[in-house]
C-alpha cells in the first residue's frame, strides 16, 4: 500500500533491557502509539506491532517492535515489509546512537551503519541501506567505559529528567518524515535550538 510506512524502533526484548539506552528506539514505539491510544499485539513477523494512522484520513503506521535482540532485528523488519507490502522508502528505524551527544536527534537516509549492529542486520536483511533513520543520540560512555555496556545500562538518573523530552521529540520527528518527507523534517530537526 502506497500510504503506509513501516516504523520500527530498535532494542532488545524484556523487561532487563526496557530501561536501557539501547532500546530508547522502543521508548519512542510506546510513545507514537501512545498518542494515538492504540496498543502493541503479538505478528507472525517476530514484532510487536501497533496499526495505526498519523491522523484520520493520512497515512497508515505499521509502528513496531522486533521481539528479537538488536543485532539480529533485520529479519522481523524484512518480514514486515514483505507482510504489508512496504518497500525500504518508507520504512523508517529508529535507534540509538553513540556518536550523536545525549538529547540530540539527526535523520538520514541510506549510508553506513557506523558501527551500530541493528542498523547493520536490517541493512543486510531488505538488501539496502537506503531506508529513514531516526538516530537518538545517548552519547559515549564516560571515562574508560566499554561501549557495549553502556548502552546496556539504564539511562543516569540526570539523563531520565530529559529523556521524556528527547522521545517525544523522536517521535515528532518520526511524524514529520511520514507527513512531510526526510528533507523539510531535516531541516526542522537539525535546526540550532534556541
Amino acid at each position: 500500500m502506497a500510504d503506509t510506512w513501516l516504523i520500527v524502533g530498535l532494542g532488545n526484548p524484556g523487561p532487563r533491557y526496557e530501561t536501557t539506552r539501547h532500546n530508547v528506539g522502543q521508548m519512542v514505539m510506546d510513545e507514537l502509539a501512545g498518542r494515538r491510544g492504540t496498543s502493541f499485539k503479538q505478528h507472525k513477523a517476530g514484532a510487536r506491532v501497533a496499526e495505526t494512522w498519523l491522523r484520520p484520513g493520512a497515512a497508515k503506521l505499521v509502528i513496531a517492535k522486533p521481539n528479537s535482540f538488536m543485532n539480529v532485528s533485520g529479519g522481523p523488519v524484512a518480514n514486515l515489509a514483505r507482510f504489508y507490502g512496504i518497500g525500504p522508502e518508507r520504512i523508517v528505524i529508529v535507534h540509538d546512537e553513540l556518536d550523536i551527544p545525549f538529547d540530540a536527534l539527526r535523520l538520514k537516509s541510506g549510508g553506513g551503519h557506523g558501527g551500530h549492529n541493528g542498523v547493520r542486520d536490517v541493512a543486510k536483511a531488505l538488501g539496502t541501506p537506503d531506508f529513514v533513520r531516526v538516530r537518538v543520540g545517548i552519547g559515549r560512555p564516560p571515562g574508560r567505559q566499554d561501549p557495549a555496556d553502556w548502552v546496556l545500562d539504564p539511562f543516569s538518573a540526570s539523563d531520565r529528567q530529559t529523556l521524556p523530552i528527547l522521545v517525544s521529540d523522536a517521535a515528532d520527528a518520526v511524524e514529520r518524515v511520514v507527513e512531510h518527507g526526510l528533507t523539510a523534517a531535516q531541516q526542522v530537526v537539525h535546526a540550532p535550538k534556541p
